[in-house]
This record gives structure tokens, sequence and C-alpha cells, in this order.
């Protein structure tokens, strides 16, 4: 993965960070515009994948999750595409095939997926701030289109609930200002949401909703 600090500024020159990881191919260039007079970026670098570990560590999960390939990938998405509640991955390269799927076949969990629909707001709810209290934990996300290299990820909120089995308060700021509450939703479900509503509806697949 190539980190470009700077990028408007061609006379940085900013010294590195830490140490490299030759066996992954990790370099660094202190000057951006000077990257590839001295690097292929297109070299089938192998690809990685971490496990977060109870939000303390990451654990390199590459090679026993079958990811590791080297199929010169440009964008990667995580999206729900099976709708079992569990985010798979897509993988867009321009080598190796163009489009790869990962199905996410780690132990199920609990989960919830929020659609909003904005009334003064605008209709997507692009910008708003969703807050889920389950016990003592607040799962924060914002609504933002995640768009990668020729790719963007559906236009829906993930929460993944681990054990709990419901949502004690579902917090949405929208960014008309209005700041809606619901409480007490039931885990394992796909709602849509409002701008306004004291009530929520359910989405089910092969369903339309409305735009």
């Amino acid at each position: 993965m190539a980190v470009v600090s700077q990028p408007c500024n061609p006379s940085c020159n900013l010294s590195q960070p830490g140490q490299i990881d030759e066996e992954l191919n990790e370099f660094w260039v202190g000057n951006p515009w000077t990257i590839f007079r001295q690097h292929n970026l297109s070299s089938f670098e192998r690809n990685r994948l971490y496990l977060n570990v109870g939000g303390r560590q990451f654990l390199d999960v590459s090679y026993v999750s079958g990811t590791d390939n080297d199929g010169d990938s440009r964008a990667s998405l995580a999206a729900d595409l099976n709708h079992d509640g569990m985010l798979d991955l897509v993988v867009r390269q321009v080598g190796g095939g163009p489009l790869l799927v990962y199905e996410n076949q780690f132990p199920p969990r609990h989960f919830l997926t929020v659609t909003l629909r904005g009334t003064k707001s605008n209709r997507l709810g692009v910008g708003a701030r969703l807050t889920a209290t389950v016990g003592d934990r607040q799962i924060v996300r914002e609504r933002f289109p995640v768009n990668s290299y020729l790719s963007q990820a559906p236009l829906v909120v993930h929460f993944g609930l681990g054990d709990a089995k419901r949502v004690d308060r579902l917090t949405v700021t929208w960014p008309s200002g209005l700041k809606q509450q619901l409480a007490d939703l039931p885990a394992d479900r796909h709602i849509v949401v409002t701008e306004g509503s004291d009530q929520w509806d359910p989405a089910e697949p092969g369903n339309t909703i409305a735009p």
C-alpha cells in the first residue's frame, strides 16, 4: 500500500517514519512526486489482510484466508453480499482476474444494518452520524459513501453487535441538525430510518426500498 503525504507540495521531503519491512516489499519515498522514478507500483505485491483482535492488535490472516493473491489489486470494499449480516470482501484488480469476492466465513455474530431516508436533509442521509448504544458500549458510524478506485460500497450503515441481541438506543444526528432516537431495536435486521419518524421500517432481501 502506498501512503502519500503532502501530495500537493512537490518540494516536500519527509523523513521515514519507522522501520521498513523488506519481506513485505515495503518502501518509503520522502517526495511522492518522485515515486515513479524509483518504484514500480504495478509489480504484483501480495495482498495482506489483518484481523482486529479485541481492538488492541492486528493478526495477519492473509495466507489462511486465501486473500494473499498477487493480482495487482487496486481497490477493496466491504459489503454484505449474501444478506447474512456479515461483511464480505470485494477486491478489484488489473491482473489475475478483474474481480475477486471473499465470503466472510467467520462464526456468525449479531448485527444491525441501517438505511437512511432524509426528508429535510438530503434523501440518502449523507453526512449523518449514527451512534448505537449496546450495554456500556457506543458504536459510532458516519454516513458517507465509501469510494475506492472504480468502486463504491452500498449506501447502508453496518453495526457489528457481537453477542448482543438488541440495540438499546440508536441515535441519528442528521445533516439538518435534527437528533433522532429509536429505542430497543432487535438485532439481525436491516431497518430503514426516516428523518423525523418515531418508527422504523423493515427492509428484507428482494424488497424494493422507495427512493
